[in-house]
C-alpha cells in the first residue's frame, strides 16, 4: 500500500463526496484527484524525480493536504518543515535533506525567499491566494498549466516523508517514514475504531506535525471528510465544529485546556462533535475532568507514540476513562499496544523487566521508522532488532496497560512539542558569560512541562535570566527557549564520569508526584 491508496479508492467509490473544506472552499474527491494529479505533474516539471525531496513551510490549508497526496502521487518525498522553528533551523533541515523545491504560504514567503537566497537552485512555489511574489510560481497557476499524470504507484518500502525532530546532539534529525509505515499506522487506528469513512475531521493541530498526521492518514485512507483551519484558536475550532458539523478532532493537552476553559464555549453548537483524540504529551487529571464535564457527549481517546513510530504505539480508549477503568486509575496511563504493535519494557541491558517494574518502553511493528536520514549510527542506537527504543521510562501492568513515568532520553515535552535539552544548552553555551549550564523540564500548569535552565556564569561575568532567555531566542525556536533561568554560583552536580546529574536537578521540582513527566 501507499499513501495515495485512499485517494484512488475515494475516486472509485465516492468521487462526488466531500473531501476538503477550507473556509469558503469546498472540494469533492473528484476535484481533489484532478488537482493532485496536476500538482504532481507540476512537481515533476520542476525537475523533481522519484525519491527527491519536496518541502513545505506553511500554516494549515487545503493546499497542504493536497501536497501530502501529490508528493506520493509524483513519487517524491514530502518534508514538512516546522513553522515554529527559526529560519536557521529550517535552513539546516533543508540542507540536510537536500530538498530542491519549497512550497510556502503568505506567512512564510519572506522566509522562503531568504532560504532560496542561501540555498543555490532552490525553487519556490507560492501556495496561497493572490499573486505570487517575485521569484515564485503560483500554486494555482502550476496546477492550471500542467496536464495530470498517472499515479507513480510507490511501493510500501519506498520513502514517503522525512519528518524532522529535535536532536540529542543539538542538531535536528530527519525521521524517514515509508509508505508502508504510514499506512500501517493508519490501518492500526482504523482497526481500533478511530476515524472511519463517516468522519468529518478537523485539522486544527499543525499539519507539519505527525500528531495531526495520526488522524490525517487514517481519514485519507478511509475516505472521510477533512475540514481545515489555518491554526488553533478556541474560537476557530468551535466555529468550525459548528459551521461544518465536525465529528472528530485531535488536540494536544494544552489546546484542550484552552478550548474547554474558553469563556465563550457555551455560545457554540458543538453537538456534532463525538470524539477528541489527544496525545503528544501527558494530560493532567484536572484538565481531563474539566474537558469531560464541558463536553459530556464527547468520547476521549489518548494516543501515545512518537514520530519514529508513524506515530502511534498505544491507545487508551474512552471506556478506560470512565467506570471500572477510571476506578482502576487507567486514565493516568497511556493505554495498551495498538493493533499491529508489540510493546515491551526493558532494562539497561535490553532485558525484559517484570510486570510493574519501570524500564524503557520499546515498540516493534511495521510502523517503526526506516531510520534517521543519513544517520546510521543514531538509527542503530534507537532501533535494536526491530524494536524502537522510545527513551521513555515506564512500566506495564498485568493487563498490558502502559504507564509513562519518566524520560530516559534528555527530552522535555512542552505544549506537545519535543525539546531536546542539548539544543537549548548549545544555544546557552554560546553566550559569553556562561561557564556551565543544564536544561531540564519542570512542571507547568499551562504547558505540561516548562523548559528551565540552570546557569553558572564565568568568574567575574554577569548575566540576568532575561538576558539569557532573549539570547536563546536569536538562535533557536521560541518554544525551545527557557521560560525560566536560575543563575547560580554553585557548581552543577557531576557524576564520577563528569556528567551533569540532571535527575538531581529535577528532583526538587517533581517531589510528591507519581511521575517525573507532565
Amino acid at each position: 500500500m501507499n499513501v495515495t491508496h485512499g485517494l484512488r479508492r475515494a475516486l472509485q467509490i465516492n468521487p462526488n463526496g466531500l473531501a476538503i473544506v477550507c473556509g469558503d472552499r469546498k472540494k469533492s474527491w473528484r476535484e481533489v484527484g484532478d488537482r493532485v494529479a496536476r500538482l504532481a505533474a507540476g512537481i515533476r516539471a520542476h525537475g523533481a524525480q522519484a525519491g527527491d525531496r519536496v518541502a513545505i513551510l506553511s500554516l494549515n490549508s487545503d493546499r497542504y493536504l493536497e501536497l501530502y497526496l501529490a508528493a506520493g502521487w509524483s513519487g517524491t518525498v514530502i518534508v514538512p518543515l516546522n513553522i515554529r522553528w527559526s529560519p536557521l533551523e529550517n535552513e539546516d533541515a533543508m540542507r540536510d535533506c537536500r530538498a530542491g523545491i519549497l512550497f510556502v504560504d503568505k506567512a512564510f514567503a519572506a522566509v522562503g525567499a531568504t532560504l532560496a537566497g542561501a540555498i543555490p537552485g532552490l525553487k519556490l512555489i507560492y501556495a496561497d491566494d493572490g499573486e505570487a511574489p517575485a521569484g515564485m510560481e503560483g500554486y494555482e497557476a502550476l496546477i492550471s498549466r500542467t496536464a495530470p499524470m498517472q499515479d507513480a504507484m510507490r511501493e510500501s518500502g519506498d520513502l514517503a516523508g522525512i519528518f524532522y525532530t529535535g536532536g540529542t546532539t543539538g542538531r535536528s534529525k530527519g525521521v524517514m517514514l515509508s509508505h508502508g509505515n504510514l499506512m500501517m499506522n493508519a490501518l492500526n487506528a482504523l482497526g481500533e475504531g478511530l476515524w472511519p469513512g463517516s468522519t468529518v475531521y478537523l485539522h486544527a493541530a499543525p499539519m507539519f506535525h505527525l500528531a495531526n498526521g495520526a488522524a490525517m492518514y487514517s481519514v485519507l485512507l478511509s475516505g472521510g471528510s477533512n475540514v481545515v483551519i489555518q491554526g488553533f484558536t478556541p474560537d476557530g475550532v468551535a466555529g468550525a465544529i459548528q459551521r461544518d458539523r465536525v465529528t472528530d478532532v485531535l488536540l494536544v493537552p494544552t489546546m484542550i485546556q484552552m478550548f474547554v476553559d474558553h469563556p465563550k464555549l457555551g455560545e457554540y453548537d458543538l453537538s456534532s462533535l463525538t470524539g477528541i483524540a489527544y496525545g503528544a504529551s501527558v494530560i493532567s487529571d484536572a484538565v481531563l475532568s474539566r474537558a469531560m464535564k464541558a463536553l459530556p457527549n464527547v468520547q476521549f481517546t489518548q494516543a501515545y507514540g512518537m514520530t519514529e513510530l508513524s506515530p502511534i504505539a498505544t491507545l487508551l480508549h474512552w471506556r478506560e476513562h470512565i467506570g471500572d477503568g477510571r476506578a482502576k486509575g487507567r486514565r493516568r496511563g497511556a493505554g495498551r499496544a495498538t493493533l499491529g504493535c508489540e510493546i515491551k519494557i526493558v532494562d539497561a541491558d535490553d532485558q525484559v523487566v517484570p510486570s510493574g517494574t519501570v524500564g524503557e518502553i520499546a515498540v516493534r511493528g511495521d510502523n517503526v521508522m526506516m531510520g534517521y536520514w543519513e544517520r546510521p549510527e543514531e538509527t542503530a542506537r534507537a532501533v535494536i532488532d526491530g524494536w524502537m527504543h522510545t527513551g521513555d521510562g515506564g512500566y506495564m501492568d498485568e493487563d498490558g496497560f502502559v504507564y509513562v513515568v519518566d524520560r530516559i532520553k534528555d527530552m522535555i515535552i512542552s505544549g506537545g512539542e519535543n525539546v531536546y535539552s542539548a539544543e537549548v544548552e548549545n544555544a546557552l553555551a554560546q553566550h559569553p558569560s556562561v561557564a556551565q549550564c543544564a536544561v531540564i523540564g519542570i512542571p507547568s500548569e499551562r504547558w505540561g512541562e516548562q523548559v528551565h535552565a540552570i546557569v553558572v556564569p564565568k568568574p567575574g561575568a554577569t548575566a540576568t535570566s532575561e538576558e539569557l532567555m532573549d539570547f536563546c531566542k536569536t538562535l533557536i525556536a521560541g518554544y525551545k527557549c527557557p521560560r525560566s533561568v536560575e543563575v547560580t554560583q554553585t557548581p552543577l552536580p557531576l557524576s564520577g564520569a563528569g556528567k551533569i546529574l540532571k535527575r538531581e536537578l529535577r528532583k526538587p521540582y517533581w517531589e510528591d508526584r507519581q511521575r517525573m513527566v507532565s
